[in-house]
């Protein structure tokens, strides 16, 4: 086992300072993150540019909201998949909801992470690289463009923050229930303070993953990267289809301020999940032919051992294989458009563990 060396944020040392010190912290100073810089009680929202190497330039839209009072750094990262709607609508309005001037410390928005895949509304990839921005962090500084991007978010959002939420929802051929990824490494200290994030956050259905990389020099994805780095994070899921539902948008955006009041970032009460469901033993189906897809079950379905979750038929409709379910659980999210290729994911079986 690859051994974890946890890092303690900066930010997080000057506060466990101060309170040895006997002594309320000091005013929150101008912060900076990926050249924008933010004075205490301000908000301030740019296009930052990532510079071409292998292949073309892009930007990405980030906010930096600095409180007016010191605290923790959060941050919320939307778009890692540019065709994941949700996620990248919620933040937006969370822009409305969080004053700078009642703010303490601050929160940072990366709106959307793979600008080239949003555009182009491809899932998974980005047109660019044909890359999956999710599965090449930390990145490269000279790779391509999805890996120049991830090592943007790395070394100038990451690695400043207290706190990293991965914002996610079914891809546009993903039909999924609400659920989060909640990772767990083995080191109680750091997967105490994950499940803390992850139970403030509200939703109800967590799936307890142990399979996520434990070396930050290969952690790739954007949760990991932070974990490795000894930042408690998880990654959450609202939203399918590419849809733009209100409660998908809404779960997320009330999922963040829960956050923001449990580490009393704002003021109020938090609304952490009441009964969580952790989900232990997990499956992901995947397709044993390339054809057409016809899903059998819905998100959020309850189905035995041998339960069939899918069809695939040639493009003349003539059946070429079934997808059945290997053990007794819950769908957590089922492919519901009709391409499919092999090896390709047809959807997830997880079972209720405590």
């Amino acid at each position: 086992m690859t051994a974890m060396v946890l890092l303690i944020p900066r930010c997080s040392l000057a506060l466990a300072a101060a309170v040895f010190m006997g002594s309320e912290p000091a005013l929150a100073a101008s912060i900076t993150i990926g050249g924008i810089t933010a004075e205490p009680g301000t908000a301030v929202s740019r296009m930052v540019p990532i510079g071409g190497g292998a292949d073309e330039a892009t930007e990405l839209p980030v906010t930096v909201i600095h409180g007016a009072g010191p605290g923790p750094v959060l941050a919320l990262i939307a778009g890692n998949h540019g065709y994941e709607y949700a996620p990248i609508l919620a933040l937006q309005r969370l822009l409305a909801r969080v004053a700078p001037s009642e703010l303490r410390g601050t929160v940072v928005l990366v709106h959307v992470a793979s600008m080239p895949s949003f555009m182009g509304r491809t899932i998974y990839r980005s047109p660019v690289d044909g890359k999956n921005l999710n599965r090449v962090y930390p990145g490269k500084a000279a790779g391509t463009s999805s890996e120049r991007i991830a090592y943007f978010i790395t070394e100038e959002v990451i690695e400043k923050a207290d706190y990293v939420i991965d914002l996610h929802c079914g891809d546009g051929n993903e039909w999924l229930r609400p659920f989060v990824y909640m990772p767990v490494t083995g080191e109680a200290a750091i997967d105490a303070k994950i499940e803390e994030l992850v139970l403030a956050f509200g939703l109800d259905h967590i799936l307890v993953d142990r399979s996520r990389p434990a070396n930050p020099e290969t952690s790739t994805f954007c949760d990991a990267t932070a974990i490795t780095r000894g930042i408690p994070a998880f990654t959450a899921e609202s939203g399918s289809l590419g849809q733009t539902d209100q409660a998908s948008v809404e779960r997320i955006a009330d999922g963040v301020m829960s956050v923001l009041r449990h580490y009393r970032m704002l003021d109020g009460e938090p609304a952490p999940v009441a009964h969580p469901v952790f989900l232990e033993r997990s499956e992901v189906l995947t397709s044993p032919r390339t054809g057409v897809l016809h899903p059998k079950v819905e998100p959020g379905q309850s189905v035995a051992a041998g339960t069939l979750i899918a069809i695939v038929t040639d493009f003349f409709g003539r059946e070429i294989a079934r997808v059945t379910s290997p053990f007794a659980g819950e769908v957590l999210y089922v492919v519901a458009t009709p391409p499919i290729s092999e090896g390709e994911p047809v959807g997830m079986i997880a079972v209720p563990s405590r």
